[in-house]
């Protein structure tokens, strides 16, 4: 394997890739690997930086069955687009059957090879057999869609020799591609897709909500037309039920399309075929929308993208910032103020872009300090508020108004303590209030219609145990649930949030019985790595920022995707004692925590700086 960086060519250093060139191109001096004996890992390349491509070698002319195998797995984690190289590692037939897209196995190490002993009597070279082997950490499906996994994995692969050639040839290789955690990060990188909410529209605005869905792409292979073909193929199998795409069913790019890029005035176009010729004006805009939130994953400075069909005739344009207005989505939603409970229990506000100390209350009942409140949140247009009295008890909603009276509670628990009582609440953008009652006797999930409404219980899934703590996304398509396993485990979950879609219409037309209560339906773990989780907050579109402890290690703060990945780039500043945690979808905005020291916050750039002594309950608006 060769690595080339601005046309030039260079051989990868380090040990593992010596292997690697060994087994590939018979380069003199390098000690073969046995046909026998222990496992070997390939951990083909070392991490590179992103200007840097490396391609695979096909194999030498009478290359042993070793060879051939270390040749074939360095193959799979070069920048081939087509794994041609690899391909040729193959038979004929074995070539034109093997589909590499179907699956990634990413696996810990690279993967370990064994050369298995033929049988007693049999002649050895009718075939040679090796199996594969290491510890699973993921998979990619054929919808790119990533997911956790654990456990041992195992595969055999064979191997033949051509009786007229005399090569050696892999005829039954392993299912898609497997390689080890090092070169899946080389290799692939994470992006959003996005779609729309299913029958749900921001609260405010009346806007259709998007909803990002990450899928992980191979990051120098044509990237763009990539995550084109992606979201046109529709949404991942997980988050389907709950959303919709405005592309009409079959569109697809122009037969041959390649090489999707913006030109020099950072305008994309894009030729779909005959399916979405025929359009209306506001369909194509939502199209339109859906390709730009999407393509600023890897073009952040696009503009502009137009759609165009047969024969190039233009169906619609659209500009970064008639987008924004077309659709709502959290992360470009900058909240006004940060909101926490000062020293004699009133919420009170502070400019989230500020950087000063010490905030003012806010107006109306819970800004007067008369009800004692334990947790808080603020509605997403930052104009009414929810809290939680002191000793779990109590739901409350009042307006941020001055003259707004506190009205009797919405919700009340009858847990035996203040920690088997009400969560922490939060809000939707469609102005609904989620809150979980802990009480072990009767747990539940509502649902809060526009904060007002009779609160409405969510059906839930079979859970590995009680539900600690509770954080709707803003899309309401999502939450996050932290629920108590054995001993003091607690884990994170994503569960997908299917039905309720007429709850807040009902109530807003005087029913107050939904024709389909909401459900969480499929719950997958985000945090896999993490034994006990004990705070969160949304931080992105598809991204939360978690407190908690790996197993045998100490609790630390860091980031994590929705589809259980690890993100890339560092954490956030260290942070002893945090007991709650406040992060916006806008990553501009700093993150906020209550530790030892109070309310502190963490610009961007800077260290840890202390906000209130006194304070507690630190949230953003939602």
């Amino acid at each position: 394997m060769v690595a080339d960086r601005e046309g030039g060519a260079r051989r990868t250093p380090g040990r593992a890739v010596t292997y690697a060139v060994c087994g590939a191109v018979l380069l003199g001096g390098c000690a073969s690997m046995p046909d026998s004996g222990d496992l070997r890992n390939v951990e083909s390349t070392p991490r590179q930086d992103t200007g840097v491509r490396v391609f695979a070698v096909p194999p030498a002319e009478g290359a042993s069955p070793s060879e051939i195998m270390q040749g074939f797995l360095e193959a799979l984690t070069s920048d081939d687009p087509h794994y041609d190289t690899a391909r040729k590692y193959l038979t004929a037939q074995a070539a034109r059957a093997w589909r590499p897209e179907r699956s990634a196995t990413v696996l810990a190490d690279g993967p370990g090879i064994m050369a298995e002993t033929p049988p007693a009597g049999r002649e050895p070279n009718t075939g040679r057999t090796y199996a594969l082997a290491g510890e699973r950490v993921a998979t990619v499906d054929d919808q790119q869609a990533y997911a956790p996994a654990h456990g041992d994995y195992r595969a055999k692969v064979h191997l033949i020799q051509d009786p007229k050639s005399g090569q050696w040839r892999i005829d039954a290789p392993p299912d898609g591609v497997v390689m080890g955690k090092s070169d899946f990060q080389r290799n692939y990188t994470s992006v959003d897709k996005y779609y729309f909410a299913n029958h749900t529209r921001a609260g405010t605005t009346g806007d259709p909500v998007a909803v990002a869905d990450p899928v992980f792409m191979r990051s120098k292979v044509d990237p763009m037309t990539q995550l084109v073909r992606s979201l046109l193929s529709g949404p991942t199998t997980w988050l389907g039920p709950v959303v919709r795409s405005s592309f009409p069913t079959g569109t697809a790019l122009k037969d041959d399309t390649t090489g999707l890029a913006p030109d020099d005035e950072n305008r994309l176009t894009v030729p779909l075929n005959a399916k979405a010729a025929h359009v209306g004006p506001a369909r194509c805009t939502e199209m339109a929308t859906q390709l730009l939130f999407t393509l600023r994953n890897l073009a952040p400075t696009l503009e502009s993208v137009d759609l165009r069909g047969p024969g190039g005739v233009q169906l619609c344009d659209l500009t970064e910032s008639r987008a924004d207005s077309v659709a709502w989505h959290a992360s470009a939603q900058s909240p006004d103020y940060l909101y926490y409970l000062d020293g004699k229990h009133r919420l009170t506000r502070l400019p989230a872009s500020g950087a000063g100390t010490g905030g003012t209350p806010v107006p109306g009942a819970f800004g007067e300090g008369t009800k004692q409140l334990g947790s808080v949140a603020v509605s997403r247009d930052e104009r009414t508020a929810a809290g939680v009295s002191a000793d779990g008890r109590s739901l409350y909603v009042t307006p941020l108004a001055a003259t707004a009276p506190l009205e009797p509670p919405v919700l009340t628990s009858q847990g035996p303590g203040t920690d088997t009582r009400l969560s922490r609440p939060g809000w939707d953008a469609r102005g609904d209030l989620w809150v979980a009652d802990l009480n072990p006797a009767r747990p539940q999930l509502y649902v809060v219609p526009q904060g007002t409404g009779k609160p409405v219980a969510v059906t839930l899934p079979e859970l590995p145990g009680p539900i600690r703590d509770v954080r709707v996304a803003a899309d309401g398509a999502r939450v996050a649930l932290v629920v108590a396993a054995k001993g003091d485990k607690q884990s994170l979950l994503i569960g997908r949030i299917e039905g309720g879609d007429s709850v807040s219409a009902d109530v807003q037309s005087g029913d107050s019985t939904p024709a389909e209560p909401p459900a969480v339906v499929d719950p997958r773990p985000a945090a896999p790595d993490m034994e006990q989780v004990t705070a969160l907050s949304w931080a992105g579109d598809s991204r939360l920022v978690v407190v908690g402890r790996e197993q045998g290690g100490v609790h630390q703060m860091r980031y994590v995707q929705v589809d259980g990945s690890a993100l890339e780039g560092p954490a956030p500043a260290a942070l002893s004692r945090v007991k709650a945690i406040a992060a916006a979808e806008d990553d501009r905005v700093p993150l906020v925590a209550y530790s030892e020291d109070g309310i502190v916050r963490l610009p961007s750039g800077a260290q840890w700086q202390k906000v209130d002594k006194d304070g507690t309950a630190p949230v953003y608006p939602g």
